[in-house]
């Protein structure tokens, strides 16, 4: 297997070398990454062909990235071209001069542009059923996915680079030149938005577009979690932004928080087109992809047809695990006897299977922060687990696991520092589960899987846990007993923990 994989992605704004190798369980690991804007498309609507001045700075960027990869030493590179190049006349003219560097380009056609974007949405999501937009500078790509497959899609003419050309000549744009925008995007969509109202799946977004308009609200609304991948954004949020964008010239956007300053002048047709579709098609909002083309050539790549991870949930976990977690027996045997205590105690806490998959990624991360170090490990495993996207979770159930690593020994558990993340319920949902993996924690103390069973009574006023052990004065009973007063205020019962045999 290729363990240093590039890809170079280029786009009618951007062109983007991305270095993955792979992670244990089917995932990936980002290396590097090189990006800068090219704007390869601009002027091509003109006449069709990319001007001289478009052509040159692309090649110089292509130049360095060329360098990069020979220096890097990759074991594979592929380069791909998008939009711009699948539309222009003079493609082939650009296409040779990159020969020139060594650098292949495969322009890919618009169905196998989309594929790959349903890809990394299969692969970074638990949706079987979804809606996946791409909004680039050239294009749209608009796919239907189903049972985690591609069942439909197509490319619109609608992207900002295209559309800021076409339309918005007046900085900022005037009501005119709105309306013309909304009527074009209105003729170009009106199809999908009803077949979207007809099957309300997820809208799943990507591009750098979306990535932009996410990180904007998340900045101006003091988001606590740093994470794009999985951010929903709702359409009433999508709207007020946009009246925002509407209203500022390209320096006032250049200098609001979230929007990169080469994105500044294109921005506004994008937030357009989404706001419109929001609207049209009833949708309350969009999830942010981090993931996009670039991750589904890799995905190909590096899986077998038909290249899906079986389980994604499942794969993050082990992928956060290989990296950070390094006793993996001790992490099997206190996932093993949280679960035992989620079930045991079910007539209690009534939680659902949802909740059992949320304690089990904590009870499998929970020692992540002694790759850093032992003090303070606690923090230091909450600031793992919120630094980068557990795929297949999403920011709530992530923000859980990670607060569940937090408050997983002595301190009272506290919703605080994630709140806003946070639903109905969740105060009481973390103390339970905090409670099922400090005792799953403490009753391996010794980190040799001492304890064979657990036998969990769960009464009206008492909780009876016998402990299958072979030593009664083993430290793991001596440790669980040091929770007991935590246990009996979450769980409103009276704990008793006692040492049981095989033959008891």
């Amino acid at each position: 297997m290729k363990e240093r994989y590039g890809i170079v992605d280029i786009g009618s704004n951007t062109i983007r070398l991305v270095v993955f190798t792979p992670r244990e369980g089917g995932g990936f690991r980002l290396l590097d990454e090189l990006r800068t804007r090219a704007r390869l498309g601009e002027g091509l609507g003109q006449d069709g062909n990319i001007t001289p001045a478009a052509m040159d700075r692309a090649f110089e960027v292509l130049r360095h990235i060329a360098d990069y990869t020979r220096g890097a030493r990759l074991d594979g590179l592929e380069v791909i071209g998008t939009s711009a190049l699948r539309d222009a006349g003079n493609a082939s003219e650009f296409l040779e001069r990159v020969e020139e560097l060594g650098l292949t380009v495969r322009v890919l056609p618009g169905e196998v542009e989309a594929k790959l974007g349903v890809l990394a949405v299969a692969n970074g999501f638990r949706y079987r059923d979804a809606w996946v937009l791409d909004l680039g500078g050239g294009s749209a790509q608009i796919s239907r996915m189903e049972g985690r497959r591609m069942v439909d899609g197509a490319a619109y003419p609608l992207g900002a680079v295209r559309l800021s050309e076409a339309f918005l000549h007046s900085d900022p744009p005037t009501a005119d030149e709105i309306e013309a925008l909304e009527a074009m995007i209105a003729h170009e969509l009106g199809d999908v938005a009803k077949a979207m109202r007809e099957r309300p799946d997820p809208l799943v977004m990507m591009g750098g577009t979306s990535r932009n308009l996410a990180r904007a609200v998340q900045k101006a609304d003091a988001y606590p979690l740093d994470l794009l991948h999985g951010f929903f954004m709702s359409s009433e949020r999508l709207g007020s932004l946009t009246d925002q964008l509407l209203t500022s010239t390209t320096r006032e956007r250049a200098g609001i928080r979230g929007i990169h300053p080469d994105r500044a002048d294109i921005i506004v047709a994008g937030a357009v087109v989404l706001r419109w579709l929001l609207a049209a098609s009833g949708q309350k909002g969009f999830v942010l992809s981090g993931y996009g083309v670039r991750e589904g050539a890799y995905f190909r790549h590096v899986l077998e047809p038909p290249h899906l991870i079986h389980d994604v949930a499942a794969a993050s976990i082990i992928g956060a695990m290989s990296l950070h977690v390094g006793d993996r027996a001790h992490a099997a045997h206190v996932r093993r006897l949280a679960r035992l205590l989620f079930d045991g105690l079910r007539p209690i806490h009534e939680l659902d299977d949802r909740d059992a998959d949320i304690l089990d990624a904590a009870a499998a991360l929970h020692g992540v922060g002694l790759s850093v170090h032992y003090y303070r490990q606690q923090k230091h495993g909450m600031h793992l687990l919120t630094a980068g996207p557990l795929d297949g979770h999403d920011h709530r159930e992530q923000a859980l696991i990670a607060l569940l690593v937090r408050y997983q020994h002595k301190e009272a558990p506290k919703l605080s520092p994630l709140k806003e993340v946070m639903g109905r319920g969740d105060k009481r949902r973390l103390l339970m589960l905090s409670g099922c993996l400090r005792l799953a924690d403490a009753l391996d103390r010794s980190r040799a899987g001492r304890v064979r069973d657990l036998h969990i009574k769960a009464g009206k006023k008492t909780i009876h846990l016998g402990v299958e052990v072979d030593d009664p004065t083993a430290v793991e009973l001596w440790d669980a007993s040091t929770h007991a007063e935590y246990i009996e205020r979450v769980f409103q019962r009276r704990l008793k923990i006692e040492a049981v045999t095989p033959n008891t």
